[in-house]
Order: structure tokens, then C-alpha cells, then sequence
């Protein structure tokens, strides 16, 4: 089973239009692109229901084994009568192909070297289940990761106590602020592995699928039996929709505050058994797969600290889970290319999916 990383709150923003570094994760504020944002298509920045600057919501810092620089970062709009349809959110990968003289040692040193400053916010959520074991140290990963958190946790905040922060904020650098840019409020994260008890694993194996064609021998006539059939069928998906949500509230109970889950290709949390349609990668033609998904904590987070106009805007924000698929192969190139270009940042739009109560 891939280990999951949880994105835990840590202290707020003392100005949600604060700077940092594209290595901070965090939630709400303005984007801090590794590159100038005007080099991103304006569109991929635009609601695709009513053409609106979307606003950052989570900014995720997520390296894998091959690309040592890689963020996640959704967009949702919060414009009225926006927000709650996929269309009204977007998620990007933003990364920076391996140049042939990075190496593994390079990275680990990067990973070492962002616990006293960020920066446990800079921290890597690496957790690929790769085929062969071998490929990624998991423990040297979790290690590190521990280590800033436990770094970041000394550092107290008087204004912010009650948020019990844990992630140090990053060092302030300037940013030239856009008045139109909507902005939600910002808060920083920290990350820890999830401990999955053996009640939690195996809530699924305590309810038995239940049929109701056993309970109607007693009738008559070739349309009962339909009819039955018919509500049999409805009753079994009703059960698997039960089953499928009681393991989603169970492991949200198990962490309330989780704001992010992280498994890089592993499995996501479903909060309903519909299945979605994710297509292949848009640039490469290749299947995507599970890397994280948003959690409703963030959105009490939010709202709680919104104003009364604010507030109202975030009113269709409605979802149980926000899920992001991205490309299976991580490229850095189009269809038409024969190989990526280093030192050229590559922008992505990945999928969104969004389920409901």
C-alpha cells in the first residue's frame, strides 16, 4: 500500500498577499511561481465558466524521484455562481526537467539543507509506489520530513496560537501585488505521514453485500420479479455508496485538520463510487493517475477566516474531496517531441474531480 501524506495545518499569514518561495506549501494566498507568471497562458489562469481570474487555493511543492523541481497548484473561482462545477477549478503541474549534472546526491542535499528555513514547508512529498522498492528511500524521506517539522514546531506565534502552528513561515521576499488578483485567505502547512489503524483498513470488510433477490421467492408474476431486480440493484449500489463514504469520514476522523492528502500514484479517498472519465495527459497522450486531493477541513479553514462578502463567494465551494490526475509519466514534453528540454520550466494542466456529498 503507497504511504499517504497529510497536509496538516501551521500558521497563518500574517498578510495573505505574503511572499515566499516556490518551495513553501500552503494554502490560499497569491501563487509564488518558480518562474514569471506571465509566461503562463493567461487562459490556463481563467475560469472556463465565466472567463474570471481564478485564485490560488493550495500550493503544493511535490518533487518525485526524476524532477527534483515539481509543484502542484489548484485554482478554484470564486465568483458568484462559480465554484462548484469542475470547470470552475484547474489544477497545474509546473516543473523543471533533471539537467544530466543533477543527481540524487544533489537532491538529497536540497531536502537537507530546507529544514531550518522554510522552511518545513519546502518539504518532499515523494511517496511513489514504485514497482521496484528500491528506486526511493522512503525512510531517509520520512526522516527528513520529521526533522522539519519538529524544527518548525519550536518556533512560536502569539497571533496564530490557536492554529497551534508547526510549519515555520518562509522568508518574506518582495512581490508586486495585482489589486484585480482575487485572493482567499493564506495559511501554511506542514506534512506527516498517515498511521492507517487496522480499524480504520478494514472498515470496508465489516459490512457484507446484501442482495435483495433472496427476499422476494415469495412473489408472484414475471413484472414483480423485474421490479425487484430493479430495487435490488438500486439497494446494492446504495450499500456500496455507504460503504464507500463511511470509509472516507473514517479516515477523516482519524486526522479532523487534514487539509491535503498526498500518494504519489497510489489510490485516492473517494467520498462517493462514481467513476470519472480522466482522459490521457493532454501533452504526451499518456493515462493519468492518482497524485493528491483537497479535503473539506481547508474549506472550514477558509471560511472561518473570510470576511461576510468573502464568505458568500465561497458558499458553492460545496465539495467533499477536490482529487487531481496527473500524467503518469510526468512529462515534460509534447507529443511531438522527441525528448524534454532541460532548463526550460514546462506548465501543465492536469484533471480535476470533484466529488459531493
Amino acid at each position: 500500500m503507497s504511504k499517504v501524506i497529510l497536509g496538516m495545518p501551521g500558521p497563518w499569514a500574517e498578510d495573505n498577499y505574503e511572499a515566499s518561495d516556490h518551495y513553501t506549501t500552503k494554502i490560499g494566498g497569491l501563487p509564488d511561481w518558480p518562474i514569471l507568471n506571465t509566461i503562463i497562458r493567461p487562459d490556463l489562469l481563467e475560469c472556463s465558466i465565466c472567463k474570471s481570474t481564478l485564485c490560488l487555493v493550495a500550493q503544493i511543492y511535490a518533487p518525485i524521484l526524476s524532477i527534483e523541481e515539481r509543484l502542484i497548484y489548484v485554482f478554484g473561482c470564486v465568483a458568484l455562481n462559480c465554484g462548484s462545477t469542475p470547470q470552475s477549478w484547474r489544477a497545474l503541474r509546473v516543473q523543471r526537467p533533471n539537467t544530466i549534472n543533477e543527481s540524487n546526491t544533489q537532491s538529497n542535499e536540497v531536502v537537507a539543507s530546507t529544514a531550518p528555513s522554510v522552511s518545513s514547508s519546502k518539504t518532499d512529498l515523494d511517496s511513489k509506489e514504485e514497482k521496484d522498492d528500491d528506486d526511493i528511500d522512503l525512510d531517509d524521506l520520512f526522516k527528513a520530513l520529521s526533522d522539519a517539522a519538529n524544527i518548525a514546531s519550536s518556533h512560536s506565534n502569539k497571533k496564530n496560537s490557536h492554529r497551534r502552528p508547526k510549519a515555520a513561515k518562509p522568508k518574506k521576499t518582495s512581490r508586486v501585488v495585482d489589486n484585480d488578483t482575487p485572493v482567499v485567505p493564506c495559511f501554511y502547512l506542514y506534512t506527516q505521514e498517515e498511521a492507517l489503524s487496522k480499524k480504520i483498513a478494514s472498515v470496508s470488510s465489516d459490512y457484507v453485500s446484501l442482495s435483495v433477490k433472496d427476499n422476494h421467492s415469495d412473489l408472484e408474476g414475471h413484472v414483480q420479479e423485474e421490479k425487484w431486480d430493479e430495487e435490488g440493484y438500486e439497494y446494492d449500489r446504495a450499500l456500496n455508496a455507504d460503504r464507500t463514504y463511511l470509509k472516507f469520514k473514517k479516515r477523516l476522523d482519524a486526522y479532523p485538520e487534514q487539509c491535503f492528502r498526498y500518494s504519489y500514484s497510489g489510490k485516492p479517498l473517494l467520498a462517493t463510487a462514481e467513476a470519472e472519465d480522466l482522459r490521457t495527459c493532454n501533452h504526451c497522450g499518456c493515462s493519468r493517475h492518482y497524485e493528491m486531493q483537497l479535503m473539506p477541513p481547508l474549506l472550514y479553514f477558509l471560511e472561518s477566516a473570510t470576511n461576510d462578502v468573502q464568505q458568500h463567494t465561497l458558499e458553492n465551494w460545496n465539495w467533499m474531496t477536490l482529487i487531481v490526475y496527473t500524467c503518469s509519466q510526468s512529462c515534460s514534453k509534447t507529443s511531438d517531441q522527441e525528448k524534454p528540454i532541460s532548463d526550460v520550466w514546462f506548465v501543465a494542466e492536469e484533471a480535476v474531480v470533484l466529488q459531493y456529498e
